[in-house]
């Protein structure tokens, strides 16, 4: 069978989600589920790249169809409110890409941190997650590790039980935050072991293991401080439940640690803030991709990114909301100046996608995931079946996970901010 006949094939084997979602399409839109397995399969770190302008999924999607990795695109529940990227749009610029690439990159559609902080959230979000997988998504990350462990593990059941069990499925316990307070193995074990015990299967598992979000300001001494030895342990004791870590905060975090994530368990990275750092053109450490910060400011290349005199509007429009000039609220920015960014000439398009490659085609070699793309096609093709639901057995006794047995950190007060993007 020729390489035609054979990709063809599979794309009669893509989630039914997809085939309804993107009729006519030829893309490598594929579930979560197949790339996590063959991650772990291959040693490999999964790349999850947070949109929060559409240049940076063209530039990711031409480094993943150089290299034949695979890729996951994502959005956070918070960022579609505040750039020009949402649930309803990604799935087509994704597919246009791919398109104008010949298609063949292998790439999921991942929902991150969708946020359940209340009751009520958790009710807003039977509905609107179901819709987003009609529109193509391939995976979820339920984020409710903003409440005490019991309500964590019972609000993430909630959502999950509404998710096709076919689509990729991430969880997190302990808030994403930097320095401080880690999750524990006990925190982990009750919090996957729970779920188990309920039918429910996730791929991943994100902790809090000292990253955070966004810019580590090494002028007041601030550096990524992610916690392998701890990250490791935690893998080891879930490892039993086909689940695995995904390293959330990796912009700003040198390429040489994070080759070596795969040694402690992590066999998913997100990328967000980088990705950010290049439309705008920031001065960025070369290593790690973290902005680089003078005199209490981002520093601005009149060579890389957005042009200088958008740049300075941009400043001005956050010196009006009262932000500082090294603060991450920058990413506000994205929506206000969506379609200016998106409407600039050629050569500033194309500097901004060029360098968006070239920085995934070193995360892709960081996390030796070149070559992933063509297995993963090949892992569905040998399953002859559209469905990626995973064979897992319920190993977890259901009454031993109760709200009097959670290993509730007490001491953890939550300061009312925002870390889930």
């Amino acid at each position: 069978m020729n390489k035609t006949s054979e990709y063809n094939r599979f794309l009669d084997l893509r989630p039914l989600n997809v085939t309804g979602a993107l009729p006519g399409s030829r893309c490598a839109l594929v579930s979560m589920r197949d790339i996590a397995a063959v991650g772990i399969e291959q040693n490999a770190i999964v790349m999850a790249a947070n949109i929060r302008n559409p240049l940076s999924a063209f530039g990711i999607l031409k480094a993943a169809h150089e290299v034949d990795s695979f890729v996951v695109l994502e959005l956070a529940k918070s960022e579609a409110t505040y750039t020009g990227v949402n649930f309803k749009n990604l799935p087509w610029f994704a597919m246009q890409y791919s398109s104008i690439l010949g298609d063949g990159v292998v790439y999921a559609l991942h929902m991150d941190h969708y946020a359940i902080k209340s009751p009520a959230d958790r009710d807003e979000s039977i509905i609107t997650v179901p819709d987003a997988i009609l529109r193509g998504w391939t995976s979820v990350a339920i984020d409710a590790s903003h409440n005490h462990d019991y309500e964590n593990f019972i609000f993430t059941r909630d959502l999950a039980m509404h998710i096709p069990p076919y689509i990729g499925l991430e969880a997190e316990v302990g808030e994403i935050k930097g320095a401080g307070v880690l999750t524990t193995v006990e925190e982990a074990e009750y919090f996957v072991g729970g779920l188990n015990s309920w039918g429910i299967f996730p791929d991943f598992l994100a902790i809090s293991n000292g990253s955070k979000h966004g810019t580590y300001d090494s002028s007041k001494g601030e550096g990524e401080g992610i916690d392998l030895a701890r990250t490791g342990e935690i893998a080891s004791a879930i490892s039993k439940y086909g689940c695995v870590i995904a390293q959330h905060g990796i912009s700003g975090t040198p390429l040489d640690k994070v080759g070596h994530f795969k040694e402690y368990g992590i066999n998913k990275g997100n990328v967000g803030t980088l990705w950010q750092n290049i439309v705008f053109g920031l001065e960025m450490d070369i290593v790690s991709g973290n902005a680089v910060i003078k005199n209490g400011s981002y520093v601005k290349r009149p060579d890389k990114g957005i042009p200088m005199e958008l740049w300075e509007e941009i400043v001005a429009w956050a010196d009006a909301q009262d932000y500082p000039r090294n603060s991450g609220n920058y990413k506000k920015a994205n929506l206000p100046f969506h379609h200016r960014i998106m409407s600039l000439p050629e050569n500033y398009r194309n500097r901004i996608i060029d360098e968006t490659e070239a920085w995934a085609l070193r995360f892709f070699e960081a996390f030796n995931s070149n070559g992933t793309g063509s297995k993963v096609i090949d892992r569905i093709l040998q399953r002859g079946d559209w469905n990626a639901t995973p064979e897992r057995k319920i190993m977890a006794v259901r009454s031993e996970y109760s709200a009097e047995t959670a290993p509730d950190r007490e001491e953890v007060i939550s300061d009312g901010v925002d870390y889930s993007d």
